[in-house]
């Protein structure tokens, strides 16, 4: 069985496959059968052949899991992978220190988290500015309390720039941008709780469904937000390197839950795709994996896993 993917629509007689479908080719009709039982899938014959398909293969995927007490967001994503059935591998500290990550990972994720958390520095001072002193620094054991540092981030920087995929979903974002020095700006970054507040709300959201990283998404999405982040490029010589796959439209942006300064977010960028040398960089503002609840951005992350 050989599977690949359009980049385009295909049309075949009555037939009409948006972009980003899938192309099955070699395949016995009781293995499709099978398939489509297990796993709620519909196939479609073609009348004929359908060309310039990508050809696809098992993802490399390196699922970052830090220290400092674990993070539910990276549990919540591992989970939504196994459902799945993506394969992946646990990504720790000493390992991305190491480097040659291009040589084991085509895709590694980085959770929601705070750049302070992901590096291991500055935690006392992260622990302050976010719980002004209401909540203790956790006392772990030394081998516990560990990050990339500066190696780490180097060698992420090494991974995209040979070609690999770096998927940051909210929290994570802020690293990337600052570390490889991405024309991007979180526009909600200091804005008081009083002109912009969403905690945990479904906004609406204008998605690119021809752009391969958003295929299968309708135009007029929902997603969840939750103090989440919404860029804006930063004008040089290279825009044309950033790619906007989501962004929230003109108005009437809340669907359902609370929303103070609506216009903050108008057509700033939910979702970006950064070229970074050989490689890119998928900056996804919001928790696409939210819990495992959010079935309807799932694709936002899929679609990426394989580079």
């Amino acid at each position: 069985m050989a599977v690949s993917r359009t980049s385009y629509s295909v049309e075949s007689g009555d037939l009409f496959l948006p972009p980003g479908a899938f192309i099955v080719r070699k395949a016995q009709a009781s293995s499709l059968e099978m398939l489509a039982k297990e796993f709620h899938l519909v196939f479609y014959p073609l009348e004929e052949e359908v060309t310039d398909t990508v050809a696809l293969k098992p993802p490399r995927i390196g699922m970052y899991q830090r220290y400092w007490g674990g993070n539910m967001d990276e549990g919540w994503t591992r989970f939504v992978l196994e459902q799945f059935e993506f394969p992946y591998t646990t990504l720790m500290d000493e390992e991305i220190k190491k480097g040659d990550l291009k040589k084991k990972y085509d895709t590694i994720i980085l959770p929601n988290d705070s750049p302070e958390i992901i590096t291991g520095e500055d935690i006392e001072a992260y622990y302050e500015k976010r719980y002004g002193g209401m909540r203790t620094m956790p006392n772990y054991p030394p081998e516990y309390r560990s990050g990339i540092g500066d190696e780490g981030v180097e060698a992420l920087k090494k991974f995209v720039e040979e070609g690999g995929t770096l998927i940051c979903f909210d929290g994570a974002c802020e690293l990337v941008i600052k570390e490889l020095k991405l024309k991007l700006k979180n526009v909600l970054d200091g804005v008081p709780s009083k002109e912009f507040f969403c905690p945990g709300s479904t906004l609406h959201a204008i998605v690119d469904p021809t752009h391969y990283a958003a295929f299968g998404m309708p135009e007029d999405s929902l997603i969840f937000f939750w103090n989440s982040r919404a860029f804006e490029i930063v004008p040089s010589g290279n825009n044309e390197k950033y790619e906007v796959v989501a962004s929230y439209p003109e108005g009437d942006i809340l669907e359902s839950g609370w929303l103070i300064g609506e216009e903050k977010l108008k057509r700033k960028a939910a979702m970006v795709v950064a070229n970074h040398g050989e490689g890119k960089v998928v900056l996804i503002g919001f928790r696409p994996q939210h819990r495992a609840q959010t079935h309807g951005t799932y694709k936002l992350v899929f679609n990426n896993l394989y580079g």
